[in-house]
């Protein structure tokens, strides 16, 4: 198997183009791979079957809590007719085979992880278990189609039955089929089944690994002195007060710092802090949030990307009995995982071991082969389960810190950022300004809609080929809106703030969805209209939309009557080839907003398992609550304000509103569900507390005051 190095998304376009829906057989795997599996035989690079019956099934997307470790084995094991209960889950190393073909490259994000593997996956088991048969089959002389394959066994004619593991060394020499039967949806044991994670368990024990945990022999620890203002270099310092620190063995600058190496990672930290740094802090160390939505305002002067240019807006402005204009305005956002940014790295002359929390494994491998100079078959990255990501392990400076740092000391050690560290130099969702006008008829229908919006790309720093004639394509996910509106005028402006930003869960979907749904509610309060009949009115176009509009109201009891000091809010999207309504009820109290139910319907396609679904839906209103109610990151000389969650907030337990789901038994193609339910959540809050006091949230985090 050829191995990136420093790959390209180019590069990770066309070997995702070229693994395609299929699957690559008989692929050469890792060295380190080869050595572990002594009695174990691989048909397959996603099923190792061990000569005591053990199967394990990798799983090449990383685990963050979204339930990838069993939906993705769950499609394998389906077709290869083991009994999932007993399986094995392992981390795949970095590979072609495991690229996401949605994303280029084998990255967890963009709810891709379904949608990327459900046929692949399942291609893979029935592979597997055809080859095994045949094993059994050429061990008994007989035709292949005499035999059977169930719960791990093949059983042949007169009474005839082997293990899988007994028949793993003989199918693994076989050449795999070209094309394989998929069961039909109707003969599934596990695929769309509500069964119960299998990782559970392991999390409760304290067995599960996760990348803080990661401990090596004879491993120090390390912690990191950053530069206040991102993007900032380390002048001078002076290290003699921590050196002479219990416990401290090195001190080393590397790129992004100042390192303290010790034997525990608290007196690692304690002598960090008393390092005296001089900083050059850079072109941003005046930067404030002023800045930043100043230098967003004068954006919009430019003419921007087009994105959908349809009739003719200003002769349908110029004809409308009523215009409506609005302007909304969305802060930066840190991801925040629960788990801090750390990493675990061996770097030796000819080796290194790389354990840790990522989402980007193959960009792992090119920049530690980068880093150290060795070759990427010298080098073995090992995925542990994530502490949540959010987005945040697709960037890996923490973990080439950790490498230099290794580098540097010739020894294993564990890189361990603090809360303040990872709050405060985060790659941040991006602020943004988006401007709306409508032109509306005598009925009080839209006939002209325009919509511009300026924010920073997430996706030049990465991946500056895929942005194109100034249109970021993660910059403008459901900036159209579904309404049948006949003029339309919809552009992006790229503006750069001077923070840095990166993918946060749902990227611009929250952004672009707040914007449109929030504006429906107010052509629909300028039209004398319901928000709900006003949108259906729209939507005779869009079957799968108004849908679950439909089903959302009906459950929720649109236009019932409510307990005084409350009110409903309505709102309806598509995110991730998943379409979604949502209601929220609300009420306020001495200033404060409590949302108290919300409603969702949601239609994904196909599902591999309904409970975590509504895990996932359920994640997703928490997470977009707290962004709603309390997420702000906010500068002032160039430093992020937010150092903890004192002044990032959660949402507690008692915040939390009733969350009720239903899901549509549909038999499209699988729709992602990671993500776009925080994205609906603000607007339909927002429009709910218009309905109730007569403001408008364009804003967020919402206030009152």
């Amino acid at each position: 198997m050829t191995i990136l190095k420093n790959p390209s998304r180019r590069t990770f376009l066309k070997s995702g183009a070229a693994l395609g829906g299929g699957l690559v057989i008989g692929v050469a795997l890792p060295e380190a791979f080869a050595k572990s599996a002594v009695t174990t035989s691989m048909p397959n690079a996603w099923i190792r079957i061990g000569s005591d019956n053990t199967v394990t099934i990798l799983c090449a997307r990383s685990e963050m809590g979204q339930g990838v470790v069993m939906a993705l084995p769950t499609l394998v094991a389906e077709e290869l007719e083991v009994d999932l209960r007993k399986i094995k889950v392992d981390f795949a190393p970095p590979g072609e085979v495991y690229i996401n073909a949605m994303l280029g490259g084998q990255l967890t994000g963009g709810s891709t992880s379904v949608r990327d593997g459900w046929e692949k996956l399942r291609v893979a088991g029935a592979q597997a278990r055809v080859m095994l048969v045949q094993a059994a089959a050429d061990k008994w002389s007989v035709d292949a189609s005499k035999c059977k394959a169930a719960n791990g066994v093949v059983t042949g004619p007169g009474g005839k039955k082997a293990s899988y593991g007994q028949l793993a060394e003989a199918a693994s020499k076989l050449t795999p089929p070209k094309e394989v039967k998929l069961k039909d949806p109707s003969e599934f044991r596990y695929v769309g089944k509500p069964l119960k994670r299998m990782d559970t368990a392991g999390k409760i024990t304290g067995k599960t690994e996760f990348g803080i945990d990661v401990k090596l022999p004879g491993m120090l620890y390390a912690a990191l002195a950053q530069c206040p203002v991102i993007g900032g270099k380390v002048v001078s310092y002076d290290a003699a007060k921590a050196k002479s620190m219990p416990g401290v063995k090195h001190v080393v600058q590397i790129t992004d710092g100042v390192a303290v190496v010790a034997d525990s990672w608290w007196r690692a930290k304690t002598a960090r802090d008393a390092i005296s740094i001089q900083w050059d802090e850079g072109a941003n160390k005046a930067l404030s949030s002023a800045d930043v939505f100043a230098g967003l305002a004068a954006a919009m002067s430019k003419p921007g990307a087009s994105i959908k240019a349809q009739g003719n807006v200003a002769e349908g402005m110029q004809g409308a009995a009523k215009t409506v204009k609005a302007t909304y305005e969305m802060p930066f956002l840190s991801h925040s995982p629960l788990e801090p940014m750390n990493f675990t790295a061996d770097v030796r002359k000819d080796s290194a071991l790389l354990i840790g929390s990522i989402q980007f494994q193959q960009m792992a491998l090119g920049m530690a082969a980068a880093i150290t100079g060795l070759k990427p078959e010298q080098i073995t990255i090992k995925t542990t389960f994530l502490g949540g990501g959010f987005g945040r392990r697709i960037d890996l400076d923490y973990m080439a810190q950790a490498v230099e740092i290794s580098k540097s000391i010739g020894k294993p050690v564990k890189l361990v950022w603090t809360r303040e560290d990872d709050m405060t130099h985060d790659f941040y969702r991006p602020a943004s300004l988006t401007e709306m006008s409508a032109g509306l008829d005598a009925s009080g229908k839209p006939t002209t809609l325009s919509l511009k919006m300026s924010s920073p790309s997430v996706t030049v720093r990465l991946f500056p080929e895929i942005v194109k004639d100034g249109v970021d394509p993660l910059q403008t996910e459901a900036i159209l809106v579904p309404y049948d509106i006949p003029n339309q005028a919809v552009a992006t402006v790229i503006h750069d703030t001077g923070l840095r930003v990166g993918y946060l869960r749902s990227v611009s979907h929250a952004l672009n969805v707040f914007a449109n749904e929030s504006f429906m509610d107010e052509l629909a309060a300028a039209a004398g209209k319901d928000p709900y009949e006003y949108r259906m009115g729209l939507l005779g176009k869009q079957p799968r939309f108004s849908n679950v509009l439909k089903l959302a109201a009906e459950k929720a009891g649109w236009g019932k009557p409510l307990p005084a000091g409350r009110a409903r809010g309505i709102g309806v999207m598509e995110g991730y080839d998943t379409y979604m309504a949502q209601v929220a009820e609300v009420s306020v109290k001495d200033g404060k907003i409590k949302v108290h139910r919300v409603v969702v319907a949601v239609d994904l396609g196909r599902m591999v398992n309904p409970n975590i679904v509504e895990q996932q839906l359920e994640s997703n209103i928490v997470f977009g609550l707290t962004a709603a109610l309390y997420g702000d990151i906010t500068l002032k000389g160039g430093r992020v304000q937010q150092t903890n969650f004192h002044d990032y907030k959660l949402l507690r337990m008692p915040e939390t509103p009733k969350i009720e789901m239903h899901i549509v038994n549909s038999t499209e193609k699988p729709g992602g569900i990671g993500e776009p339910g925080m994205a609906l959540l603000s607007p339909v809050v927002a429009n709910a507390v218009f309905a109730l006091t007569g403001k408008r949230l364009r804003k967020m985090p919402f206030s009152l005051a």
